[in-house]
């Protein structure tokens, strides 16, 4: 009985597109309410967001914005893009709902389990990186600036630069979901995760050496982090892996 989905009646095509447009004016709804409470913040939360890179700077040099409508646009794509982040627990929320009648009463819950851990990681590698990488990062670049050169950096270009790393780092943070998503849909097992781990090792290095200035300590501090995610992904689908190889066993036997 617990394998089996829920029962559902069966719907027609004009209920379907009505709940999804009720959930997507929910997300919509969410992103703008969000968007509207952070609006009135958007100068100091661009100057919260350039500080890593400010406090490096040489005395007297400043951000620039080398557009007429910079000073504007970057601050309100900053909030625009704050805002998206912060609603992504109730889009996600919004999605599962669409999906969740259709999925098996045990994969729900690991499922659900999956959605709050992932949104976890997400936001712990964005962090990771603005409070950590960031500095290191920003200290290398202007201390290697040539003489007679004065950094001053385009505040939309500034922008543009940390969305991405945000960006990149907090999806390498879902490595541990993915992982245990590849060994619970049967796509590999731990073992041969395990047999792989020298490959893995390396191309945490390389990810690191593309998304992190050429130094090695900003290069492990995204390398290491990303292994030891690997290798709690690898922990975390030991408990599904063993069960399921025993399901399949079952069934083969039936």
């Amino acid at each position: 009985m617990s394998d089996l989905p829920l029962p559902a009646p069966r719907l027609s095509v004009t209920t379907h597109l009505t709940r999804l447009r009720s959930r997507l004016l929910r997300c919509a709804l969410a992103i703008v309410l969000v968007f509207g409470a952070l609006f009135p913040f958007a100068q100091r939360l661009y100057s919260f967001v350039s500080q890593p890179l400010r406090e490096f700077l040489p005395e007297g040099a400043s951000m620039i914005a080398t557009g007429v409508t910079s000073p504007f646009l970057a601050p309100l794509k900053l909030t625009m893009m704050l805002a998206l982040f912060i609603s992504m627990p109730l889009l996600l929320h919004q999605v599962w709902g669409l999906i969740a009648p259709a999925v098996y009463r045990q994969e729900r819950r690991i499922a659900a389990w999956l959605l709050a851990v992932s949104v976890l990681l997400f936001y712990a590698g964005m962090a990771f990186a603005f409070f950590l990488v960031f500095p290191m990062m920003f200290g290398f670049f202007t201390s290697v600036t040539p003489d007679g050169v004065e950094m001053m950096t385009d505040i939309a270009l500034y922008l543009d630069f940390i969305l991405a790393l945000l960006l990149a780092f907090g999806l390498a943070f879902e490595i541990p979901v993915a992982t245990f998503l590849v060994i619970w849909a049967g796509v590999t097992d731990v073992q041969t995760l395990q047999k792989s781990r020298p490959y893995v090792i390396v191309g945490c290095f390389v990810v690191g050496m593309i998304l992190t200035p050429p130094d090695v300590f900003s290069q492990t501090m995204l390398a290491v982090p990303m292994w030891l995610l690997f290798e709690l992904g690898l922990l975390a689908s030991r408990s599904v892996s063993k069960p399921r190889t025993q399901e399949s066993a079952t069934q083969a036997v039936g």
